[in-house]
């Protein structure tokens, strides 16, 4: 998961990078003094998690998250315990009490992973543009790589994003979606047969199947 930290302090800043850097699945891609500073690459990267803190120069951590329409996953991080039942009702995922554990840290990044599975069997959020499209995974019928984007199919429309194959694959990492090319993943239960080196899903799609990825395809859905 890609994640930025909101913090203040230097101390509390050097302790989120590590315990990050010993995590083994978080990308820090930036950190931040205050909240104002992070809207830019919010807008322009994909950010999973953002590691925040309440009291920040200009704006709150509170009032900031107030902002965002549409929020990555959240963890608050604060030396203040007041704000613990005001923060769910913006879906915040964990609130860290300062000091905190290594295990804590763990604690919470695992409720992130169980939120962003539960979510994602249900709706999805595609960055499009300047524009973020609510999509149900279910009624995807394909995604396709196409040089430095992706396309991602449903019934006779389709929405362009600048995410790679890779984040795709990640993000619906569950039984409903599977590669079978270096450029397709596919919905399989929207497979109408397999035949030869192709695959036939619904609304006359026909992708093929590449050799790297055939011979578990096969094994898995045609056994």
């Amino acid at each position: 998961m890609n994640c930025i930290i909101i913090e203040d302090q230097l101390p509390a800043q050097r302790l989120l990078k590590k315990y990050i850097a010993d995590t083994g699945s978080l990308t820090l891609v930036a950190t931040f003094t205050d909240s104002l500073e992070a809207i830019e690459t919010l807008n322009s990267k994909q950010i999973d998690l953002i590691f925040l803190d309440i009291h920040l120069p200009k704006i709150s951590g509170m009032d900031f998250l107030k902002t965002l329409s549409n929020p990555p996953s959240i963890i608050l991080t604060t030396a203040f315990q007041d704000y613990a039942l005001e923060s769910y009702e913006y879906n915040v995922v964990d609130y860290l009490l300062k000091p905190f554990s290594f295990q804590r840290f763990i604690k919470a990044i695992s409720k992130v992973n169980n939120a962003s599975v539960n979510k994602s069997t249900n709706e999805l959020y595609i960055k499009s543009g300047h524009e973020h499209i609510r999509i149900i995974p279910k009624e995807i019928i394909y995604i396709m790589a196409d040089s430095d984007y992706t396309e991602i199919h449903f019934n006779n429309k389709k929405v362009i994003s600048a995410e790679p194959l890779r984040h795709w694959e990640n993000q619906l990492s569950n039984t409903m979606f599977y590669r079978i090319h270096k450029s397709f993943i596919i919905n399989t239960n929207k497979i109408i047969k397999i035949s030869g080196n192709e695959v036939f899903l619904q609304n006359n799609v026909i992708v093929p199947i590449g050799r790297t990825f055939k011979n578990d395809f096969i094994k898995k859905f045609a056994s």
